[in-house]
């Protein structure tokens, strides 16, 4: 399977992580805020454990000592998070990186880290956080994918399951999905809708 899947939802607790696996999602990102170290440790040795055994990627967002520590295997870092980070051990150990970018200094900054994905947000206005940066649109995927070449490119921001075909269409390798899945009426419904869209463009 190509790393990140088509398919990339990101959630925030151990009980997302455990329905998304059970639902057979190959790559999963948990987003978790304002952990301290050992709340953070404990977080993603756990849903570590969710994983074994199942076709599920799990990438820890932000806390790259926690992901070190407890042998994950994909980190995603913030612009912030990645200024912090020591990309030295994060590549020592082993981790694949993906790096969020939302303009192009930050795609320069994210290139030179050499990362395994880059993402692209807000291609869409939304509400989950406070944005500095207007929604990107789908124009820019097709301009950034050819920026960054054979790196995969993942779009976030957003994004519903409608709008699929023409981002997938635009460059985009990959989506990242947050409130189309954890804020839709039937979440399970949803995912099914983008694994089999998933399975058709593989």
């Amino acid at each position: 399977m190509p790393y990140p899947d088509r398919f990339y939802p990101v959630v925030d607790s151990l009980a997302w992580v455990e329905r998304l696996t059970k639902l057979g999602v190959g790559t999963i990102q948990l987003r978790a805020k304002d952990l301290d170290d050992s709340q953070s440790l404990q977080m993603v040795t756990d849903a570590l454990a969710i994983t074994v055994g199942t076709q599920a990627k799990l990438v820890v967002n932000d806390y790259w000592r926690a992901a070190i520590v407890a042998g994950a295997k994909y980190l995603h870092l913030g612009q912030e998070d990645l200024a912090d980070a020591d990309l030295a051990a994060i590549r020592e150990a082993g981790l694949s990186l993906g790096v969020s970018t939302h303009d192009d200094a930050e795609l320069d900054t994210a290139l030179a880290a050499e990362p395994d994905y880059v993402a692209l947000g807000p291609i869409f206005f939304t509400t989950l956080k406070s944005m500095r940066f207007e929604p990107q649109g789908i124009p820019k995927i097709t301009e950034w994918k050819k920026r960054v070449g054979n790196i995969p490119l993942v779009a976030i921001g957003g994004i519903k399951f409608e709008h699929a075909a023409g981002i997938f269409a635009a460059g985009a390798d990959s989506i990242a999905v947050v409130s189309d899945v954890t804020q839709n009426a039937d979440p399970d419904a949803r995912v099914r809708q983008w694994l089999g869209l998933s399975a058709e463009a593989a």
